[in-house]
Order: C-alpha cells, then sequence, then structure tokens
C-alpha cells in the first residue's frame, strides 16, 4: 500500500447508520420502503417493494434519511449489493446500511470497496444468524478501509469506471453470443419438425410409444441398490434394486419442472413426479427424446399453483416421424449439432467466468495502490 494511505474504520471515514427494525403498517399505495431484497447489481429495484404511509416515511426519515451521496448496502440475508445513490430518493429503508459520504471522501469508491470480493467473503464468513445471515451496525462501522487521499480515489474510480465499463460490453457481447449458440440448435431443431418430408407420418402417442407413471422411491431405496432412482430434474435420489425403466428411457416431469427432457442410457427407478416415455418400434429412442426437446408440454399444464400433466392428455400427443432409418440420420445430425453448440456454450461461459475474474482481480489491485 502506498505511504500517503491509511487504514481507518468505516464508522471513523463516514456516517455510519441503518434503517428502521420496526415494520411499519404497509398500505396500497405510499412511500416505498426498501429493504435489502431491493439492492441488486448496483440499483435499487422496486419489485414486490411495499408502500407507508407518509408518517411512517418522515418518522423513519428522522434517523435514516438517504440522501444523493449516500451508499446503501444490504446486511442481511444476501450480505452485499451495494448502490450510490445517485437520484434524489422519496424512500425511506428497512435494515439496510447506510453510509453518509461527505465532501472530502468519494461515494463511489467506497461502493467499489464494499463491492470487492474480499469484502463480501470476509462479511459473509463473519456474519452471524443461522436461518438468515447479518452483519451488525457496530461490525460495519468497526470493519476496515485502506483510505487514500481524495484526488487518488477519484483516480481510482476514474479507472475503474473505465476498465468495468469494457467489461460490462464484453459480457455482454458474451452473453449474447452464449444465446445465440443455444438458439442455433433450438432452430435447427424446430425446422426439422415443421419442414416434415413426404416420407413422414403422424400418429398419437398411444400408437408409438408406452408411458410409465413413476412410483414412490421412499419404498425402494438401498443403499447397496444397483439401479439409479432419478428424478424428474435427472438427479439422482439414491438406490433401487429394481428397475421400471429400461435403457433408452426419455422422463419428463409429472408435477413442477414439465419441460426439461431427460434421456437415459441406463436402467432407473422412475419416481412419482415423473414419467417415462418408452419408444415403440416405429420411432427411435432418440427421435423420441428430440421430439420432446421441440414439443411445448406447458401447453398440456393441468396445474394451477404448480405446473402439472395428465396420462390421459399425453397419449393423445401426435407426433410426426419418418421411417426408422431416417430418424436415425436426423439423430445423428441432431448429435453432431449439439456437441458443436456445447462447445460453443463452453468457451462463451468460460469468458463470461474469465470477466468475473478480471474484475476481482482489478478491485484487489485497486484497493492495494497497485493501480
Amino acid at each position: 500500500m502506498k505511504k500517503a494511505w491509511e487504514i481507518k474504520k468505516l464508522g471513523e471515514v463516514y456516517d455510519v447508520r441503518d434503517g428502521t427494525h420496526d415494520s411499519p403498517k404497509y398500505i396500497e399505495n405510499g412511500f416505498p420502503l426498501i429493504t435489502s431484497k431491493n439492492l441488486k447489481e448496483g440499483v435499487i429495484t422496486y419489485d414486490k417493494v411495499k408502500f407507508i404511509s407518509e408518517n411512517d416515511y418522515v418518522n423513519i426519515n428522522k434517523r435514516s434519511k438517504v440522501d444523493k451521496g449516500d451508499v446503501l448496502f444490504a446486511m442481511i440475508g444476501t450480505i452485499g449489493n451495494p448502490v450510490e445513490i445517485v437520484d434524489e430518493p422519496n424512500y425511506a429503508i428497512k435494515n439496510v446500511a447506510l453510509f453518509k459520504v461527505d465532501k472530502n471522501q468519494n461515494s463511489r469508491f467506497l461502493k467499489y470497496y464494499l463491492n470487492s470480493s474480499f469484502v463480501i467473503n470476509k462479511m459473509n464468513k463473519d456474519a452471524k444468524g443461522t436461518t438468515q445471515k447479518f452483519v451488525g451496525l457496530g461490525y460495519l462501522r468497526s470493519f476496515q478501509i485502506p483510505i487514500p487521499p481524495l484526488p487518488e480515489q477519484k483516480r481510482i474510480v476514474n479507472i475503474l469506471d473505465k476498465a468495468f465499463a469494457e467489461i460490462a460490453q464484453a459480457k455482454a457481447n458474451a452473453e449474447q453470443n452464449l444465446k445465440n449458440a443455444k438458439e442455433l440448435f433450438e432452430s435447427y431443431l424446430n425446422g426439422i419438425f415443421e419442414n416434415k418430408g413426404d416420407d413422414w407420418e403422424e400418429k398419437e402417442w398411444n400408437e408409438l410409444i408406452e408411458i410409465r407413471s413413476g412410483r414412490n422411491q421412499k419404498q425402494v431405496i438401498d443403499i447397496n441398490g444397483e439401479y439409479p432412482i432419478y428424478g424428474s430434474a435427472g438427479k439422482i435420489m439414491g438406490f433401487a434394486n429394481s428397475y421400471i425403466c429400461e435403457e433408452g428411457t426419455t422422463i419428463i416431469g409429472r408435477k413442477g419442472t414439465i419441460d426439461k427432457p431427460i434421456y437415459f442410457d441406463t436402467k432407473f427407478w422412475n419416481v412419482d413426479t415423473a414419467f417415462g416415455l418408452i419408444a415403440g418400434e416405429l420411432i427411435d429412442k432418440l427421435f423420441l427424446f428430440y421430439f420432446c426437446k421441440n414439443f411445448d408440454f406447458y401447453e398440456l399444464n393441468k396445474g394451477t399453483t404448480l405446473p402439472s400433466l395428465v396420462k390421459k392428455d399425453l397419449i393423445k400427443i401426435k407426433m410426426p416421424y419418418p421411417p426408422i432409418k431416417k430418424q436415425k440420420q436426423i439423430v445423428k445430425k441432431l448429435d453432431q449439432l449439439q456437441v458443436e453448440t456445447k462447445k460453443l456454450e463452453l468457451v462463451y461461459q468460460q469468458k463470461l467466468d474469465n470477466l468475473e475474474e478480471l474484475k476481482k482481480s482489478i478491485l484487489q489491485k485497486a484497493f492495494n495502490g497497485e493501480l
């Protein structure tokens, strides 16, 4: 760290407060009450925000009024997500840390510091609470920060602003490329079933496949079992000594996740929240799987609070299909394309991960006085 820098407690540099701990009466329209849940990715969001009366708004703001130039910080639940206040506030805060920054300090310098991974990691490690983690006001006031002179703070902020703007653009490009890679495969898959040839037929599922309902895994779990017990999300729930579905079965969720078919090349026990789809002699096993990936099962949703499918609707699904030889050729092309798109997805996901690591590295250097 440079000579002109000082190590100080946050409470020595800033006026550190927090919002109300009371639960005022909520009303339909009024002043927003911002909590830790409303601090996300450097901004205040108003999703599911609750409103309070003008009287409660005034009373809360007597001790924790937010002003332009302040910094808010989530101190309960998800610790972090600092927000620099750049617009005139019209809200009160609850269970949110408030850093009031005077003219001798730079608000964005503080925000960058509070958003650095080494600060967040330490606070999460030191946090108290079991069901919900939190850091107290006393803890925040005594938390240390390296403080350079104000001109140096501004210089660092300028460098970070520029670097993070470029990183944000690079991330946006990588995210778009990742989305494009996924959509490429989906588009090709959709085209296969939209542009059917003259040699294609169409029948209902009750003529083409067998649909097996799963069973409760609690009755068959055995730590020495040979066959995996798969849930509708494709996770192993345990092992059994017998199996319900053969190799090459596609499963779809019966309740909950109904739009993410999974293909299994092993024998397994299928749980009661999923259906097992077994291809008949006219249908290739993987061709059935790819058809399911392209089919919108939400068209058959019978659930209200939880999506659900019923067998009597599934057996009526009309499925187009070409001769079995052509099905296998289509499957081979889809397999190859899926491998290539997965490679692209890995490349772009790695770029996104690298950019996140770059941000962490830059912040580390910034507060070590190495920029």
